[in-house]
């Protein structure tokens, strides 16, 4: 008996609109995905690809699939993103981007211009910036990265590297920062590089120019940078655990803090200067959407994580009650008591849109540059930032910088205790 197979009335359509599928028997295109939202010029889905979800965009020149199967869900990918195997969902792609074979990129991931990925990478909560290059086999969640100004001068994750998002007691309010937002968006800075077979104990803050030796597993904090930073005692301690017990807050709570506003600071810049850049590519508006609606995760989830953070607070207390008397309890009990008692006042700074409204002349001024620099250098973005002068990149440094200080400081307001 003769079996009669036929092709998905969807492959057929994509076919017909000009997609590249050489072998159309072996692709499995979702029924709720729209035709309209895939483009049809130079776009290639190799064999054992798969595409799901009504929000899936993709954008002119994107291959799919070309080392091994790939599942795309819900993902936004700009020109000419190449994702070459493995499972991506509900995250942002944009201009030549790339991942190897192996990956796992889940939900609130955003790799911008030519970020990119070697084989066996897993990424969720994490936002890469141009040119970002991270080695093969590496578990990178919840991190925000900068610096480099060029594919052959950029910030790198040496293989086989960890960033620790996962504590003792159960929290992922670690989220961490390699670079920051205000400097980093400018593309002048020096590339950061975290050497292989190492990790980071998140939340930490990690300057430009820093270097993380090889080996090293890094559990504070170098925002300052420029610095070589390499492991020497490698010798067993051994101290009391309390599960439930935080020994310390105040450096958790102030990272999450920061990193929180850099990321506001980071939407802002989406609104003001990048907007007008994706408006000048074809399904740019979509493709524009989709990073906000990421970035609105990206918050989403470090405050659920902070909120899962200051209820755990009130145990913390009572646990700590039956510990020997410490110089710095008193300090630390009033550090939990103001984290636990305020969240509702916290949470109200990070939703209420103060970063909408923080410096707006400096930051008129520097759009007004940017839409300059969009007529001279066309629709590149990348060229129109590295092509500004240096007084006009500083006037964007500034608002972006007055953003995230404001909301910090308005923050620890509440926190007294927390100030460094």
């Amino acid at each position: 008996m003769k079996t009669e197979f036929k092709l998905s009335h969807k492959v057929i359509e994509l076919m017909e609109k000009g997609v590249t599928i050489p072998n159309p028997f072996s692709i499995d295109i979702g029924e709720e995905i729209r035709v309209d939202r895939i483009s049809g010029d130079n776009v290639v889905l190799y064999p054992g690809t798969k595409v799901y979800g009504a929000k899936t965009l993709i954008c002119k020149g994107a291959k799919l699939g070309y080392e091994a199967p790939v599942t795309v869900v819900d993902c936004q990918l700009g020109p000419f993103v190449e994702l070459k195997g493995g499972f991506f969902t509900s995250s942002v792609f944009l201009e030549k981007a790339n991942m190897a074979s192996g990956a796992q990129v889940r939900e609130g991931c955003i790799l911008e211009e030519e970020a990119n990925g070697s084989h066996t990478v897993g990424l969720k909560q994490t936002i890469l910036f141009p040119f970002v290059t991270l080695g093969s086999v590496i578990n990178f969640c919840d991190c925000f990265m900068a610096g480099g100004t060029s594919r052959k001068n950029h910030s790198e994750v040496g293989s086989s590297y960890i960033h620790f998002n996962y504590t003792p007691n159960q929290d992922k309010a670690t989220g961490s920062l390699i670079g920051d937002v205000p400097r980093g968006v400018m593309l002048n800075q020096s590339p950061i590089f975290l050497g292989g077979q190492g990790g980071l104990i998140g939340p930490c803050r990690i300057g430009y120019g820093t270097v993380i030796a090889a080996g090293t597993v890094y559990r504070k904090d170098c925002q300052e940078g420029g610095k070589l930073l390499r492991q020497e005692d490698t010798s067993l301690r051994e101290s009391f655990f309390l599960p439930g017990h935080y020994a310390s807050i105040k450096r958790r709570t102030y990272n999450n803090v920061w990193y929180i506003s850099n990321i506001l600071a980071l939407r802002e810049w989406y609104t003001h200067v990048r907007q007008p850049f994706f408006q000048l590519h074809d399904m740019g508006s979509e493709l524009f959407a989709g990073a906000c609606d990421t970035l609105g995760i990206a918050i989403g989830e470090r405050l659920k994580r902070f909120k899962d953070l200051s209820e755990k607070m009130k145990a913390s207390m009572e646990l700590g009650k039956g510990l020997h008397e410490k110089h710095n309890q008193e300090a630390l009990l009033r550090q939990k008591r103001e984290l636990s008692d305020n969240w509702a006042k916290i949470e109200d700074v990070f939703k209420c849109g103060h970063e909408k409204t923080v410096d707006m002349e400096n930051r008129d001024r520097f759009v007004e540059n940017i839409l300059k620099q969009i007529n001279k250098e066309s629709n590149d973005y990348i060229k129109a930032i590295q092509g500004l002068d240096k007084n006009v990149s500083m006037l964007g440094t500034t608002w972006l910088q007055n953003i995230v200080d404001h909301v910090t400081n308005t923050v620890l307001d509440i926190l007294p205790s927390h100030k460094f």
